[in-house]
């Protein structure tokens, strides 16, 4: 561990992954309460037509594919919020809208971009210091924004109709919520790509909620099971020759099936 240490892409990767961690362990753990695991899926998938549009203009991914991940946040949040019985359906058209934009948007860009699957697959090896600074920035927005506005995403994720009652703005927080997630996904698909952000959005939340005693303690568990995940797998993916986002997950995904096989003693509901 320590020869890897001594290379600055590793050290550059290292740093990305703790980021991503951290960020997955609060969010992820809003959209595993608020049981909205397939909502953030359509927003990642959606999130590659920002991909391509980036490519397309010759401006940079990560800001162009953030902006656009937000805008396709906020509308599936307006159509869960107006048409609920429909929102699936939406959801999905939406989802694969936004792969057939960024599909069809690389298609018409001059000439072939290798780090292209990069963003399908996750190349955190490869993250530059620009993307690192930028991945920083953000983390404080998420973090800021879900600091002041704590109270309120507690008590809705546990019980939206008490929370209307008491007066909180629970249509502002979904729609912030949405946003938030936009956001984490961006960060997250340059750890380990499109393919697997969902998992390391939900495999370290769930594992952690059902040990938590508490949404706090829920989102602090995850974010390390997300640290000891993303540092495990960068470690042999450098060592073993592996591909860095599917040797993340398939540390997460192992560490799950452990989990399952160590009997849990908590009570139920955590507040």
């Amino acid at each position: 561990m320590m020869e890897a240490l001594s290379f600055e892409f590793f050290r550059n990767a290292l740093l990305a992954g703790l980021l991503a961690s951290v960020i997955c362990g609060v969010i992820g753990s809003l959209v595993v309460v608020n049981r909205i695991v397939f909502l953030a899926g359509g927003v990642a998938h959606a999130s590659y037509g920002g991909v391509g549009l980036a490519f397309y203009l010759g401006l940079p991914v990560l800001p162009v594919t953030a902006v656009f991940s937000t805008t396709a946040a906020l509308g599936m949040a307006w159509v869960t919020l107006g048409a609920r019985e429909r929102a699936d359906t939406v959801i999905g058209v939406l989802w694969a809208a936004g792969m057939a934009l960024g599909i069809i948007l690389l298609d018409l860009t001059p000439g072939y971009n290798s780090d292209l699957m990069s963003y399908l697959f996750g190349s955190i090896l490869a993250v530059p210091a620009s993307d690192l600074m930028l991945m920083a920035g953000l983390s404080g927005v998420v973090l800021v924004l879900a600091g002041l506005f704590s109270r309120g995403l507690l008590v809705m994720s546990f019980d939206v109709e008490f929370a209307r009652s008491r007066g909180v703005p629970v249509r502002f927080l979904h729609f912030l919520l949405m946003g938030l997630v936009a956001v984490c996904v961006v960060m997250v698909i340059r750890v380990v790509g499109l393919i697997l952000v969902m998992a390391l959005l939900t495999i370290p939340p769930f594992m952690a909620e059902r040990r938590a005693r508490s949404l706090a303690g829920m989102m602090l568990l995850s974010a390390c099971l997300s640290a000891v995940f993303c540092v495990t797998g960068l470690y042999l993916s450098f060592a073993l020759d592996l591909t860095s986002g599917a040797s993340i997950i398939a540390v997460a995904c192992l560490g799950f099936a452990c989990s399952l096989l160590v009997p849990v003693n908590r009570p139920k509901e955590a507040a």
